[in-house]
């Protein structure tokens, strides 16, 4: 019993600590040893690529003219830019708001069949070398598309990762200020996986591929954006982050609204865990397989089944006597108690921030086990349900 709590506690810290630590170490040894730096293009370079600015969109009438106005602003040749703009099954005044701008080719159906297969029936008439994903609820800076594009002047570099920021003020409550948090760390990890290897996976807020590596995803894949940019990495190709290419988005309205996105998050983690299982073999793809297992299948899969196991180990093996695990179970309660002070301090809206972590920390476990449920019992549907968020 010794011997698995030492197991379960060692992979609980690796998941969430000691890959970052790590990846860290080796993307600094990587720049060490590296002779040259990557080429890049620079701006208003003759050869910089022509790019289609992609955006599916479902009932974004309070915030779409903002986006469009933003994608507009964007520093990059406007003779080599193109605005791809696609409604999935949108029933209020979206699609008629982007139909008012003749610079956008405009895609809508009624029928809505989620953010994949919007973006896979518009893909065809794509016509540029890069395509350009952003979500239609967030806002890019204005050197966003250049500074995505400039990477592409290595022909190793099959994608480019922009970074997500959540716009957070100090009134705002736990949950927001843990998905900040929660971004920043990550943002931290892929910027170090770029510099050592590749990122795996790119989120859907903003990210670039050359059009001719786009490969088609089944219809009900729950994390779109995760399977496009991996399958990419898969075939041999690089994908670099650019922390300098950003989109901002407010936090979710309050702890329901965010739980829905997690919840769906992680059903999709779940869903990829499987899909992706070849990619767990080190043979085939090295590095990849090392960096994609440490990252994404051990915080989607098995870190989070740890945390009650290890619980449970530790409560016998303090009742056995031992003072020392006595003394690691209290921490462990205490832990589990701040994270409940917490949830408290959400539902009255107080901001206590020495309880942010811990919630928001057992916040993302519970919803991948809720996630894990919805997928087993068919409940998660690809069709988005939209969280609402703060403006």
């Amino acid at each position: 019993m010794e011997l698995l709590f030492w197991i379960l506690l060692g992979l609980l810290f690796y998941t969430y600590i000691g890959y970052g630590m790590l990846i860290a170490v080796l993307a600094k040894a990587r720049q060490f040893l590296k002779k040259s730096q990557p080429k890049q293009y620079i701006k208003n370079d003759p050869g910089l690529p022509n790019v289609c600015l992609l955006v599916a969109a479902y009932n974004e009438e309070d915030f779409i003219q903002q986006k469009i106005e933003n994608c507009f602003e964007q520093d990059y040749p406007k003779d080599k830019l193109t605005y791809f703009f696609v409604s999935d099954g949108s029933n209020d005044r979206t699609a008629e708001i982007i139909k008012r701008f003749s610079e956008i080719k405009a895609f809508h159906k009624n029928e809505r069949k989620g953010k994949i297969a919007a973006v896979q029936r518009v893909m065809p008439f794509v016509n540029s070398e890069i395509v350009v994903f952003t979500d239609a609820n967030t806002l890019l800076n204005r050197d966003a598309v250049f500074n995505l594009l400039r990477h592409f002047k290595e022909n190793k570099i099959g994608a480019v990762a922009g970074e997500k920021r959540i716009q957070i003020e100090s009134s705002m409550g736990a949950s927001a200020a843990g998905e900040g948090i929660y971004w920043k760390y990550e943002s931290l990890i892929k910027k170090w996986e770029s510099l050592f290897h590749t990122v795996v996976g790119a989120a859907g807020e903003l990210f670039a591929i050359r059009a001719e590596l786009y490969e088609a995803v089944e219809n009900d894949t729950l994390v779109e954006d995760f399977h496009m940019t991996i399958n990419i990495a898969a075939k041999g190709h690089s994908v670099v982050y650019d922390s300098e290419a950003y989109a901002i988005e407010g936090p979710s309205n309050d702890i329901s609204e965010e739980f829905k996105r997690k919840k769906r998050i992680a059903a999709g983690g779940w869903q990829a865990a499987y899909r992706l299982r070849k990619l767990l073999n080190p043979f085939r793809y090295g590095l990849l397989s090392f960096q994609y297992f440490s990252h994404r299948v051990l915080r989607w899969t098995i870190a989070p089944l740890c945390l009650p196991l290890l619980l449970l180990v530790n409560i016998h093996l303090a009742l056995t006597g031992s003072i020392y695990f006595q003394v690691l179970l209290f921490l462990q309660c205490l832990f589990y108690l701040l994270a409940i002070v917490g949830w408290l301090a959400e539902q009255n809206k107080m901001k206590f921030k020495v309880f942010f972590v811990p919630f928001y920390f057992c916040f993302m476990n519970f919803a991948v086990f809720a996630g894990l449920y919805s997928l087993l019992k068919g409940e998660q549907s690809v069709v988005w349900e939209k969280a609402n968020r703060k403006k």
